[in-house]
């Protein structure tokens, strides 16, 4: 019989959360971004001063303010699995607010861009918002991806709120929602806070 203090049933200590195939894919878009960066730092070297001085009109506030909500989602999902193996009725809890959190960065990020491109800040303005606006549309594209696998792991819950779904799947789903974390933590200081270009 589980009890609070135990893991989920068929769940071994230590054990690598998830599906073997989950984590092919969470290696391979970090090889993908790992190209994308190293695309990005070329240019910073070799467009330093014309990078430097686009990378200005960002707004380090919002950037930071979204690096926030996601951390934040990140560590309710990272509760949620916990509460699932405990059984608690907070599971569909802190799923729900993984997902406002969520939800809330989209919200943060569509200002952001709209503000950008009202000032006429687009993608083929210069080849730093070319980078900006591709990067941070990839990495939008798996935040909605990831809202729509919290909204169904919401729906895993009973009545009361307790997971009554695959802990596997459940394991998974909170692995791909930190990837995504990671990869804006990673965003935030490269497009951010790494300044070049003689700019400070």
């Amino acid at each position: 019989m589980t009890t609070k203090t135990e893991l989920a049933p068929g769940t071994k200590r230590g054990h690598v959360p998830g599906e073997p195939g989950l984590w092919v894919l969470v290696f391979g878009d970090l090889a993908v971004f790992g190209i994308l960066f190293i695309t990005y730092a070329y240019s910073v070297v070799t467009e330093a001063e014309t990078m430097g001085m686009a990378q200005e009109k960002l707004g380090r506030g919002l950037g930071l303010l979204n690096t926030i909500l996601l951390l934040s989602s990140s560590c309710a999902i990272a509760h949620a699995v916990h509460a699932a193996r405990n059984c608690s009725h907070m599971c569909r809890r802190l799923i729900i607010a993984a997902l406002a959190l969520g939800v809330a960065f989209v919200g943060v990020k569509i200002v952001e861009w709209s503000g950008h491109i009202a000032a006429g800040d687009t993608l083929n303005s210069s080849s730093f918002f070319t980078f900006y606006f591709m990067y941070t549309g990839i990495h939008l594209l798996h935040v909605l991806i990831g809202l729509g696998v919290l909204t169904w792991l919401a729906m895993q819950c009973d009545s009361s709120g307790a997971w009554t779904g695959s802990f596997a799947v459940l394991e998974g789903s909170a692995v791909f929602w930190h990837l995504v974390d990671l990869l804006w933590v990673m965003l935030f200081a490269l497009l951010y806070l790494l300044r070049h270009g003689g700019t400070a």
